[in-house]
C-alpha cells in the first residue's frame, strides 16, 4: 500500500504543477519556486510531515518535499546555533541531495550529447 500511496500522491503533485503550466501564464521557474515555498510553509505549519509519513517518497521527492527539508534544516539549526542557523540550516540539510543532482547531471552530460533547438 505504501507504493500505491507514493504513486498517486506524487502523481497528483505533478498533475497540479502541469495544470498550473497549462492554464496560467506562470513560467516553469516560478512554479518550481511556488512548490518549494509551499513545502516550506506547510512544514512550518506542521502539516507536511504527517502528509509525508502517509505518502512516503511521493511527498518527499517532489519540490515541495525539498522545501520541507529546507524548513526542517533551518529550524534545527536555529534551535542549535541561533541566528546563524537561518543561513546554515538549509544548506546542511539538503547538501546530499544537491550534490547528487549536480554529480548525476554532470555524468548525464558526459553520456548524452544535447542538441540545441533551432
Amino acid at each position: 500500500m505504501d507504493y500505491i500511496n507514493a504513486f498517486w500522491v506524487g502523481g497528483l503533485i505533478c498533475a497540479l504543477a502541469q495544470i498550473l503550466l497549462d492554464r496560467t501564464k506562470l513560467m516553469p521557474g516560478r512554479i518550481m519556486v511556488l512548490l518549494v515555498c509551499t513545502g516550506a510553509v506547510l512544514g512550518a505549519l506542521q502539516i507536511y510531515q504527517p502528509f509525508q509519513d502517509f505518502a512516503g517518497a511521493g511527498a518527499s521527492v517532489p519540490l515541495a518535499g525539498f522545501g520541507n527539508l529546507l524548513w526542517k534544516g533551518v529550524k534545527e539549526a536555529v534551535d542549535k546555533e541561533g541566528f546563524i542557523g537561518i543561513f546554515l540550516g538549509g544548506f546542511k540539510a539538503s547538501a546530499a541531495g544537491i550534490s547528487a543532482a549536480l554529480i548525476f547531471g554532470y555524468l548525464a552530460s558526459l553520456v548524452f550529447s544535447p542538441k540545441m533547438k533551432k
